[in-house]
């Protein structure tokens, strides 16, 4: 099989890396793809944008791709699946209807409303004024979000006033684009944050293993919103009877209620829950893709081939197959960012020590680097590597990340040396 896998993030290199373990699988494409894709053995790029539906689809079309695989929210919210299925291709991930899921938290507040998920209190609001006296009512903290895709980085969880209203003003005023055209105000619950992912063929659904991000810049999770600064798997907190709970009263309610609109959901369903000190939980968010660093730290993990899920995911055969199967022990990943982020960063900077981390023993996936013109590895976003690591327990697979990171360098490069705090801690 000939795949061909559509984004240049991190996800979407472990994405490649993970098809390329299977013998069923001679090639994978990458649009565009990164420094690290471009230097994969049986990977190569290809330098088109991810919402170049057309041309994606007469390149696909004339190189005989059996199946493509969509990494990131952005195309999946276009509708890019409806236009390649339309040419007669294989997609994994689900049609535009679907991915409102999460192009629109307020489309996804109503769906768990109708469907009986369990989710935090909110309102939703299309003007900066009637937003404003909305949380004067509530009080602080609230959470303030960007209704539409914001690349992660759309949500505020407000301590006081000052900062709900500067977070209202910044989203109405533009700060994330047309993301910014209405406003959903949460509720602000108390707890952890697990990422539960599941594969679905829209009529079975079965989580992947639970993972954890740690989402804020700083050091005891403290700064702003990032895309994720690093994450481990599986996610102690999710306990097999809580898993059993988000089976029942999350995923398979959120199917039916996609059954119920009419829409076909094949693909990933990413919930993101706040888990709370009772040991409840609720839905903080769904996204409609495979998640950011999770999949880096859930990839390595999993024994069963990765395309047999996906086809059974796209051929609507899940119920048939065989529990999957995952490997012993856990997986951590740490980010190496620039210098700056989630603000302004410089790109073009050299990496060195990527050999050296493979060296001792840790997986990096590339995320915002580029080959430049010299041959060389250069940063070339916020998020530049995700150093990963295996263990037969947390300490071991954190161990061999850091142990990896350490051998990169690049100008002002920053991560967090506290990935897995919990874990290791207590």
């Amino acid at each position: 099989m000939k795949v061909l896998v559509i984004g240049n993030g991190g996800r979407e290199h472990a994405l490649a890396w993970k098809l390329l373990q299977s013998d069923q699988i001679e090639q994978v494409v990458c649009v565009p793809g990164n420094g690290g894709t471009a230097t994969m053995q049986g990977c190569q790029n290809l330098s088109l944008a991810v919402d170049d539906f057309a041309g994606i689809s007469e390149y696909a079309v004339a190189n005989s791709i059996s199946l493509v695989v969509v990494g990131p929210e952005v195309p999946l919210a276009q509708g890019i699946t409806d236009y390649l299925q339309n040419q007669g291709l294989m997609v994994f991930g689900p049609n535009k209807a679907g991915a409102q899921i999460e192009a629109s938290k307020a489309w996804a507040k109503a769906l768990m409303a109708e469907a009986g998920v369990p989710t935090a209190k909110a309102a939703v609001f299309t003007e900066a004024a009637s937003a404003k006296a909305y949380i004067h009512d509530q009080g602080a903290p609230i959470v303030i979000k960007a209704d539409g895709l914001a690349a992660g980085k759309g949500v505020t969880v407000a301590e006081n006033i000052a900062q709900a209203e500067a977070a209202i003003e910044a989203i109405f005023q533009g700060q994330f684009g047309s993301a910014g055209n209405s406003v959903v105000i949460e509720e602000c619950l108390l707890g952890q944050e697990v990422s539960i992912l599941a594969l679905t063929d829209g009529l079975t659904i079965r989580p992947l293993l639970p993972a954890q991000d740690h989402k804020r810049v700083g050091e005891g999770d403290t700064g702003d919103n990032t895309g994720g600064m690093g994450a481990y798997a599986p996610a102690p907190i999710a306990t097999a009877e809580l898993m059993a709970r988000v089976q029942t009263e999350v995923l398979e309610r959120t199917i039916s209620a996609l059954q119920a609109r009419g829409i076909d959901y094949r693909g990933v369903l990413y919930a993101g829950l706040m888990i709370t000190p009772d040991g409840d939980f609720r839905v903080l968010e769904f996204n409609c893709r495979f998640g950011d660093p999770e999949t880096q730290v859930i990839l390595p993990l999993l024994e069963t081939p990765l395309e047999y899920l996906i086809l059974a995911c796209i051929e609507q055969r899940l119920a048939d197959m065989p529990p999957i199967a995952w490997k012993q022990g856990a997986a951590a990943t740490v980010v190496a960012a620039s210098g700056g982020y989630p603000g302004e960063y410089i790109k073009g900077k050299v990496i060195n020590g990527l050999v050296a981390a493979d060296t001792v023993g840790a997986t990096v996936f590339h995320a915002g680097t580029k080959l430049n013109a010299d041959q060389e590895i250069v940063t070339d976003g916020g998020r530049v590597l995700n150093v990963t690591g295996l263990g037969g327990n947390f300490q071991e697979a954190l161990a061999q990340a850091y142990a990896g990171i350490k051998e990169i360098e690049f100008d002002q490069m920053y991560y967090r040396r506290d990935i897995g705090y919990r874990v290791c801690n207590g």
